[in-house]
């Protein structure tokens, strides 16, 4: 027996439960937790078992399994996934974006053709409110070019975070003074973020994996989805690399994290090597998505 958070004693989840559980939230989501990661599994398993009064693991996971526990599946996740992020990280990426992705595009389009961009995983926010920040500072092109920014995750909670725009000093601590006074109010423990930038960015709640997720995302230039492919298995990586390559226009760039590489995930991506690092390109001429817009 022990004692889970909130002082309940219940029986600890079997090495079966476990493996049950974990089959069932990769096939959903593509993350997959190795045992090692059994502790903090089962303490957020129990979490929700007592916050939803289910007596054991295999009601809990009678819930998650009826049409009736959606919503309690959707608060799993947010409880499950990891959103740890900050300001300007990898900073190198977003100057790469303005001198080198977007004149590469830009020189293929007409305008008024939209640039779009999108951000996945959002976590809370601080990513692609980063692209904001580096398109109007530092992008020239802004003058002719409309941009549309989409942020997408598959944590609600988050997304409700950087609809909201307040952030901690730790979360700013790389943006420069001139840019914080410009870009953010102090408040209370932290600070929030001008409204014109949270009205520039739409966030929406995107599974990576879901098909019926992605049948409206297509038709971007740049793809963020940096720090994600790591808690995939290679299963997993490989359908996500085909979501994102359907995402994409022809000609786009996605960009991933500084641990992940698509060398050995994907060959239908063309590596691109640039100044300041290596990004993935769309071929011309790849077949056209039929995806329509989100």
């Amino acid at each position: 027996m022990r004692k889970d958070v909130v002082g309940v004693s219940r029986e600890l989840i079997s090495h079966e439960d476990f493996t049950r559980f974990r089959d069932i939230f990769y096939h959903r989501t593509g993350i997959f937790f190795e045992v090692n990661k059994r502790y903090f599994v089962d303490k957020r398993l129990m979490e929700r078992m007592d916050a939803t009064g289910s007596r054991d693991f295999r009601s809990y996971l009678f819930l998650l399994n009826d049409p009736d526990g959606r919503d309690e599946w959707q608060e799993l996740v947010n409880i499950m996934t990891v959103n740890e992020t900050y300001f300007f990280r990898e900073a190198h990426q977003f100057r790469m974006m303005v001198r080198d992705l977007l004149p590469d595009v830009t020189q293929r389009l007409n305008p008024p053709r939209t640039v779009r961009i999108w951000v996945i995983p959002s976590s809370s926010g601080e990513e692609a409110y980063s692209v904001a920040i580096y398109l109007l500072e530092y992008w020239e092109g802004l003058a002719t070019w409309d941009v549309e920014i989409v942020a997408s995750d598959i944590d609600t909670e988050v997304l409700r975070a950087a609809e909201r725009g307040i952030y901690t000093r730790r979360s700013v601590q790389h943006v420069p003074p001139a840019l914080l006074t410009k870009y953010f109010t102090p408040v209370k423990n932290g600070y929030l973020i001008h409204p014109t930038l949270r009205d520039s960015i739409r966030f929406t709640r995107v599974n990576l994996l879901n098909p019926d997720d992605l049948r409206a995302y297509s038709g971007f230039d740049l793809v963020f989805c940096r720090n994600l492919l790591i808690y995939f298995d290679d299963r997993a990586r490989q359908l996500a690399a085909d979501a994102l390559y359907q995402a994409l226009n022809d000609g786009g760039f996605l960009l991933l994290g500084h641990s992940e590489s698509m060398s050995r995930i994907s060959s239908r991506y063309h590596a691109r090597r640039f100044s300041e690092g290596i990004v993935y390109q769309k071929p011309m001429g790849a077949t056209p998505n039929a995806r329509m817009k989100p």
